[in-house]
């Protein structure tokens, strides 16, 4: 078993979050759930992710 030395807690905490947003939660949701009292922390850490979730979702043309 490989154990990356990397993993902190906050990156737990990130990918703890990350699983509810591409399930479909909201931005509101997850700020409430982190309990960051601004609205744009939250966006500023998770919006990237969620970008890269919709890149996966849209169609090849």
């Amino acid at each position: 078993m490989i154990i990356n030395n990397d993993i902190t807690p906050h990156s737990l905490r990130q990918i703890q979050n990350s699983i509810p947003m591409e399930a479909g939660a909201g931005m509101k949701e997850l700020q409430e759930r982190l309990g960051h009292s601004d609205i744009n922390t939250t966006m500023n850490i998770y919006a990237n992710m969620t970008n890269e979730h919709r890149k996966k979702d849209l169609p090849k043309v």
